[in-house]
């Protein structure tokens, strides 16, 4: 049980480090508009790029990776990671830049699912869910204390130092990623890609990996905008801006320690309810928000709601894969996360549409259109599951 803890904490720390690396960004706009004499929006395109490279390379990775050992193409991973980062720290234009950033993107994407692979091995079938949610967890760390601890590196000493703690904690990651995980792990041999790629044929599948992108694309049309709508809508004013926004990642990190527990009860069944629940509080906001007190409440609900979606929706593409598809389980554990990026790319882009037409009011009914399309394809796989009782046998632990 002492090793599994310890194997845990690798698990998580990877999530910790890649989050960092993927968010620190949002924190250096200006640092790095001012030392490339660009445009933040030029800057801006640097995390949709990155969302992009993420989520369609990952599957092409994952796929590539096959019946190889998990323990060493982790490690290559993480090396590739290491190097983008590196290569941004030194990078002496935009374009190397962009380019570093791309690499590190497309080494995030399959790391994040060969550790969820691996989290899948390890944890006994009640500790899944568990590990699962705390994986995710290192993503909302990531965002309450190490983007943070980040940028006041960035603005103390410069923002390549960012770069280079984030380089520095990932070797040690490296180290420990060596000691104490399993090297023996491989997902069950296939004959080719298109053996692993049976897995879409899936009703279940096809339906499912809409979820987080929906899920996640309502909520960015809003957290994208967060800031000016605390600035501007909630008129939080600018000293307390920093501490409004900590408490709102840690209402995230309560987010996924939730979604833990809920897929260990009763996993995506309760998500039709939180839906309905997120509907109502982006259509109302807009009304909510005249009184600032009412308004930062909401803000903190959908902060709470923001990745309840994560484990459940995890461990059944998990269940899925291991029972009908284990020649697709990598494949499989990254279809969170490369949906979630779509959905991140496709709501901070409709958020920026809204903003830049219509106003910052609009918002956030704008995002419950997304939220909506989330529930219906959940009541769907729900009517699924009904109608076939072979179809739907996903047990959650």
């Amino acid at each position: 049980m002492r090793l599994f803890k310890l194997q845990s904490m690798v698990l998580i720390a990877i999530a910790f480090v890649l989050g960092c690396s993927e968010y620190i960004i949002v924190g250096i706009l200006d640092n790095l508009a001012k030392q490339f004499q660009i445009g933040i929006s030029q800057v801006g395109y640097l995390v949709t790029g990155f969302a992009l490279v993420y989520a369609i390379s990952t599957p092409l990775i994952t796929l590539a990776i096959g019946k190889k050992s998990l323990y060493k193409a982790l490690l290559i991973l993480l090396s590739i990671f290491i190097v983008g980062n590196l290569l941004t720290a030194v990078a002496n234009s935009y374009i190397i830049l962009a380019v570093s950033r791309l690499i590190t993107a497309t080494s995030s994407g399959a790391c994040i699912a060969v550790a969820l692979a691996f989290a899948n091995f390890i944890a006994p079938i009640k500790k899944r869910g568990w590990l699962v949610s705390w994986v995710f967890s290192g993503f909302s760390i990531a965002s309450v204390f190490g983007v943070p601890f980040g940028t006041w590196i960035s603005k103390n000493y410069g923002w390549r130092y960012s770069f280079y703690a984030i380089i520095l904690v990932s070797i040690i990651i490296l180290f420990f990623s060596i000691l104490l995980l399993p090297k023996n792990i491989h997902q069950q041999a296939s004959k080719n890609f298109k053996e692993q790629l049976r897995i879409f044929g899936d009703r279940r599948i096809q339906i499912g990996m809409f979820l987080p992108m929906f899920n996640l694309a309502g909520i960015y049309v809003f957290y994208t905008y967060l800031q000016p709508i605390l600035s501007h809508i909630l008129l939080v004013k600018e000293n307390f801006l920093t501490l409004t926004l900590f408490l709102y990642g840690l209402m995230a990190l309560i987010s996924n320690q939730l979604s833990g527990k809920i897929s260990s009860s009763s996993g995506l069944k309760k998500m039709p309810e939180i839906y309905i629940g997120q509907f109502l509080l982006l259509v109302l906001f807009p009304f909510l928000a005249v009184v600032p007190f009412i308004g930062m409440i909401v803000v903190m609900l959908l902060g709470v709601s923001m990745y309840l979606l994560n484990s459940p929706i995890q461990i059944f593409f998990l269940t899925v894969a291991e029972a009908d598809y284990p020649q697709s389980l990598i494949l499989a554990s990254s279809l969170n996360s490369i949906f979630a990026n779509f959905g991140i790319a496709l709501g901070s882009a409709t958020g920026g549409i809204v903003t830049e037409y219509f106003s910052l009011n609009k918002i956030a009914p704008i995002g419950s259109l997304y939220v909506l399309i989330a529930l219906v394809l959940t009541l769907i796989l729900e009517r699924i599951g009904k109608l076939s009782k072979n179809f739907f046998k996903i047990k959650y632990h």
